[in-house]
């Protein structure tokens, strides 16, 4: 799928180690939603850009000895390579020191095998919105549902790549706050299409600034009480967003959740969200991505 002809641009990006490309791709299923592809022919995760220049590009990341390089097609003005490292560095959490919950996890069999194959980091958006977009599209639907309803808003919103017009890059809040709710309704959003327009024109307007969310000394409660305030984010779409942003303190409890603990701890008796948090109480501030990675069979903790 990739149309990389010429590299004009490869940067080097070092990541904390252990880091595995692989294992974050294999995280959760944002690789396989637009603008996100992967070229399995050489293992490599790719995403068409919008930068803030107004460009769009193509990105295409490959795993190195200790990080990643980005290869771009085009040119870029130093912001832009700056601006291209920055997001790159957001998605794959490259900076993320992650020996805390190695340390804590060690002596757990259903855990200890993830700092020895470079597990733990889950894949993200370049900005919040974007993943708050795509969390409200996980809701109350299925997967194949999802895949289809990002497709739809990124072909109809975003722009487009200029060497492949077919292909366009996530829509940014001033492009959705101008689309109209039935527009939204019918390229397939549904009862979303309300949420995602108040969602894209707080934004829009400066009244919600969702990327002040990535600053790692802002309180936990007062990100969850952010989020909670945007229509459509429910304490579970809140708790996957928590893990998303590098806030681990919650479990993202859903009717998987709540089935995989019951059968692994309560005999399969129906759980609440207080019984789901004890289960994971051991691991403090990392209960969120044990639960995440949780091998629950025995055959996964291998």
């Amino acid at each position: 799928m990739a149309c990389l002809e010429g590299v004009s641009v490869r940067l080097a990006l070092s990541a904390c180690a252990p880091f595995s490309l692989q294992a974050i791709v294999m995280s959760n299923g944002w690789a396989q939603l637009s603008p996100f592809f992967l070229d399995h022919q050489t293992s490599a995760l790719g995403r068409i850009e919008r930068l803030s220049t107004g460009r769009v590009v193509e990105l295409l990341i490959r795993e190195t000895g200790d990080g990643v390089t980005v290869e771009v097609p085009d040119r870029l003005e130093g912001s832009e390579r700056e601006e291209v490292a920055r997001k790159v560095w957001w998605m794959l959490r490259l900076g993320e020191d992650l020996a805390p919950f190695y340390e804590a996890i060690r002596e757990e069999p259903r855990l200890a095998h993830l700092e020895r194959k470079g597990l733990g980091r889950v894949l993200r958006s370049p900005t919040i919105f974007e993943d708050v977009v795509k969390v409200l599209l996980t809701t109350h639907t299925t997967w194949d549902r999802t895949v289809r309803m990002v497709e739809a808003l990124v072909t109809q919103y975003g722009d487009p790549l200029p060497t492949d017009p077919s292909r366009h890059a996530f829509p940014t809040p001033f492009q959705l706050a101008a689309a109209r709710e039935e527009d939204l309704r019918a390229i397939g959003m549904g009862y979303r299409a309300p949420y995602l327009l108040d969602l894209a024109r707080r934004v829009a307007s400066g009244e919600v600034d969702l990327e002040q969310l990535k600053d790692g000394t802002l309180p936990t409660a007062h990100i969850c009480r952010l989020l909670q305030d945007l229509r459509g984010v429910g304490e579970y779409a809140t708790a996957l967003l928590l893990v998303l942003i590098g806030r681990y303190e919650v479990v993202p409890t859903d009717t998987v959740a709540r089935k995989r603990v019951a059968q692994e701890w309560y005999g399969g008796q129906p759980v609440d969200q207080r019984e789901i948090e004890r289960a994971f109480a051991r691991w403090g501030r990392w209960k969120g991505l044990a639960y995440w990675w949780w091998s629950w069979s025995e055959g996964d903790a291998e």
